[in-house]
């Protein structure tokens, strides 16, 4: 599983161009499960196993990841943008990029500390005030390589480090794209679908119609989650840890999850000896919150690896914990087929 994250988090793959993540997971899976690509882009799988479930059954992970986006040029060379998805600006400032199509080297840059005015330096700054440099003259020159509507990726390595620990961009979600790549390549009690999404981070839109064209019965989501387990954060509110094993939700902002997938999940951590938690507070969503409400319904639980500093370009999380999602899954599918 490890080899096929370290692959998928260096590629890059906004909402809308996940082109190069697409065609590297259906290269993984061709061999092992049949499959088609719908009109919005997601790879809707089926992987055959030993027996027909009683009910129908989607697992799901998506493809896109957080990334920025240009507006304009502006008369100096550099370039404005806005966010893909949910990012502070705070954590773009002073970042290397990469630059559209071309893949030009960059930085994000933003007014310098002594030139901000005292308000400025109370405030949390805004997208709208950063640029991108990537050394053109002037807007001239940037008009020969850029244009609007270009995508500007975080440039960052995979970096192992520390005790069992991985620092990447795309943690979120290409975790889940590699576990369920490491579900399609095993042998598997019982039949299942799985369902790599498009454009989860600006609105869970690839989730709808995956949902809708494969109308299932229940539904396993496979994400990333924000853990801010750091000093200085109440325990109430540090959401879930790193170390504490696979995150299983009972609620977020977009979702009420199945209450008996909830239950089997934490007996199946006692019976297993699985690591699994559960967050200390209702926040963010996934795309269970598009799922769930598809067609006649989806029982829907979300299964989600604790990860520090989610949607930057270094997002920590700890392998043990990416296990601990394989195994509660696997037991998870087996367990949902005889509902």
């Amino acid at each position: 599983m490890f080899d096929n994250l370290k692959e998928l988090c260096l590629l890059n793959g906004t909402s809308g161009n996940e082109d190069a993540v697409r065609e590297y997971i259906i290269n993984k899976i061709k061999d092992y499960a049949e499959y088609h690509i719908d009109n919005l882009g997601n790879i809707i799988a089926f992987k055959k196993g030993k027996k027909v479930p009683q009910k129908k059954i989607m697992l799901d992970a998506h493809m896109d990841e957080v990334a920025l986006i240009v507006t304009s040029i502006q008369s100096d060379g550099t370039l404005t943008v806005d966010t893909v998805g949910g990012v502070d600006a705070s954590v773009v400032i002073g970042r290397q990029v990469i630059v559209g199509s071309e893949k030009l080297a960059g930085v994000a840059g933003a007014k310098a500390i002594h030139k901000l005015s005292k308000d400025e330096r109370e405030k949390k700054p805004e997208i709208d005030s950063l640029y991108i440099d990537f050394g053109a003259e002037n807007a001239d020159d940037a008009k020969k390589y850029v244009m609007p509507g270009d995508i500007v990726y975080f440039s960052f390595d995979y970096i192992e480090f520390g005790d069992n620990m991985i620092k990447s961009k795309a943690l979120d979600d290409r975790f889940g794209c590699a576990l369920l790549i490491e579900l399609i390549k095993s042998d598997l009690e019982y039949d299942a679908y799985f369902t790599f999404t498009v454009q989860e981070e600006i609105g869970l839109r690839g989730a709808k119609t995956a949902a809708f064209g494969v109308d299932p019965d229940i539904a396993i989501i496979v994400e990333a989650t924000t853990a801010a387990d750091i000093e200085g954060v109440p325990d109430n509110k540090k959401v879930c840890r790193l170390g504490d094993g696979a995150v299983v939700s009972f609620m977020d902002r977009s979702t009420m999850y199945d209450r008996k997938l909830y239950n089997y999940a934490f007996e199946i951590s006692k019976e297993k000896n699985i690591k699994c938690q559960t967050k200390t507070m209702i926040a963010g969503g996934n795309n269970s919150g598009a799922v769930h409400v598809s067609g006649n319904g989806v029982r829907t639980i979300a299964v989600s690896a604790p990860c520090r500093y989610l949607h930057s370009p270094s997002c920590v999380v700890k392998k043990d914990d990416l296990v601990s999602c394989y195994e509660m899954v696997k037991a998870l599918l087996k367990k949902a087929a005889v509902l």
